[in-house]
């Protein structure tokens, strides 16, 4: 269990690489890390791309408003929700199961990377009609994230959290001190 807790705490955006190819072995670990998050009826709703050449990872880091450290990492991992794939069971909430089956996957990919020593970032603001485009993504699946990963050329610290401010115990509580 330390492992893994000490995984939770320990992992950190990574947004500086060092030229270093990602082996295929790490890549099929970080795909199957993503496979095995949980998901709503086990109906997988997600989808992964991994872009590797430098003219791909150079339109991605465009259209997530210019973000150039994408283009420094060895792969780009491009998490997907199946927008369709898990309606004919869950109707109107299918599709907030598809983005919640994508985003566990996100978060064990960038676990799975912290335990193979190398870095990985959590990008959310990039234009989703620019990488469908990009990508060819059909009309039922909409990209969610992409996970610039490599082999990390720092080492941040951590940033504050909010501890006590975002915990509710039984009901949802409004004090003096919180905002909310």
């Amino acid at each position: 269990m330390k492992d893994c807790i000490d995984a939770i705490e320990n992992r950190r955006s990574i947004r500086k690489f060092k030229r270093r190819e990602v082996s295929k072995s790490d890549i099929e670990i970080l795909l199957n890390s993503a496979q095995m998050a949980p998901s709503a009826g086990n109906l997988q709703a997600r989808e992964f791309i991994i872009v590797s050449l430098d003219e791909g990872k150079k339109d991605i880091a465009r259209a997530a408003l210019n973000q150039e450290f994408i283009r420094e990492a060895s792969i780009v991992i491009v998490i997907c929700a199946n927008m369709t794939r898990s309606e004919p069971r869950y109707r109107t909430r299918s599709a907030l199961y598809a983005i919640q089956d994508a985003t566990a996957s996100v978060m064990n990919i960038l676990l799975a990377a912290h335990s193979l020593d190398l870095g990985a970032c959590w990008v959310g603001a990039f234009d989703e009609r620019e990488v469908s485009s990009l990508l060819n993504l059909p009309d039922n699946v909409r990209p969610i994230a992409l996970l610039p990963v490599g082999y990390p050329d720092e080492a941040p610290m951590a940033p504050p959290r909010l501890g006590e401010k975002i915990e509710h115990w039984e009901k949802w509580v409004l004090d003096s001190g919180r905002e909310g």
